[in-house]
């Protein structure tokens, strides 16, 4: 009869008797913790760390493989719910949208932006501080009845974040997705503010501009078939020049460059450990190029001198 000093119980389980080892760490697991492995069984603990020193799957850009546009899809959510916002309060829209500077005086009357008559006027914009705007405006979208498209704006938009976003989104990876986003964003409103400062502008088109030229670079990176994506900036062009009579063409060519800027970056940095650090250099580059080319606008702006 086995001693009672010879009984083996589980490590994680000390009342379960067990007699089998894990082929890791040589610890007596029981039935509820064995998990199968190549030769033999191990525990739970030793999976995990098995898991966590296994090589991710990278895209050809260096992202993290992802089945799911989960990015895309809370973009598209939160441009919605800034859009029910603004049917609910008008005042979302002066508030959030993207404007270097303005006038507006005590009863709400909004003028253009004269640094000489500031101390008459409350300024408004990012010379008054309002630094926000740079990304708020980039959310927000033509009330139904404002302007020359409506509703219109945000279901172009919508319709063409939903289909070229997903596709960049499972070629860069959700991290570089996001941040060639936000970069676009800020370079469309970065543009507006260096060439139409008392402009007031919303949309997410510069953003978009800029997924779409990642959509074009991409591409070319990867050897498509260049016949229908060609087609597609051949158009996405031709709207620039379009809307240069319509909407901000300075934010649909901020995005535009900045996309295109910031995809280049991912494309062709070299496939070996420099790859990361190369390409958030030259984000973290562009976002500094950005931030002191406000800056110096707004100052200019503050003084009159523009």
């Amino acid at each position: 009869m086995e001693s009672e000093s010879a009984v083996t119980t589980c490590y994680r389980h000390p009342k379960v008797e067990s007699h089998v080892r894990c082929t890791r760490c040589d610890r007596y697991i029981c039935p509820n913790c064995m998990r199968e492995a190549a030769v033999g069984h191990q525990c739970v603990e030793c999976v995990k760390e098995g898991a966590r020193s296994v090589r991710q799957a990278r895209t050809v850009f260096g992202g993290r493989i992802s089945t799911v546009p989960v990015v895309t899809y809370v973009l598209i959510g939160l441009n919605v719910l800034a859009y029910l916002a603004e049917l609910l309060r008008a005042s979302v829209e002066d508030r959030f949208s993207m404007l270097g500077a303005g006038l507006v005086d005590s009863d709400g009357v909004h003028y253009y932006w004269n640094a000489a008559y500031a101390a008459s006027y409350h300024a408004e914009g990012l010379v008054d501080g309002e630094w926000y705007r740079l990304l708020t405006g980039a959310f927000l979208h033509l009330a139904p009845t404002e302007g020359t498209f409506g509703v219109a704006h945000i279901v172009m938009n919508m319709f063409a974040l939903w289909n070229v976003g997903r596709t960049v989104e499972s070629q860069l990876g959700r991290v570089r997705y996001l941040v060639l986003y936000l970069l676009s964003a800020l370079g469309g409103s970065v543009l507006v503010l260096l060439i139409a400062p008392d402009q007031q502008t919303i949309g997410a088109s510069g953003a978009i501009f800029g997924v779409s030229a990642a959509y074009y670079v991409t591409a070319r990176r990867l050897g498509s078939d260049m016949g229908s994506v060609n087609r597609f900036m051949a158009g996405l062009l031709i709207w620039l020049l379009i809307s240069a009579g319509l909407t901000s063409w300075q934010g649909h060519l901020g995005g535009l460059l900045a996309g295109g800027l910031v995809t280049a970056a991912y494309a062709y940095a070299p496939r070996d450990r420099r790859r990361t650090l190369v390409q958030a250099s030259v984000c973290v580059g562009l976002f500094a190029l950005l931030a002191v080319l406000t800056v110096l606008k707004v100052s200019a702006l503050r003084t009159g001198a523009v």
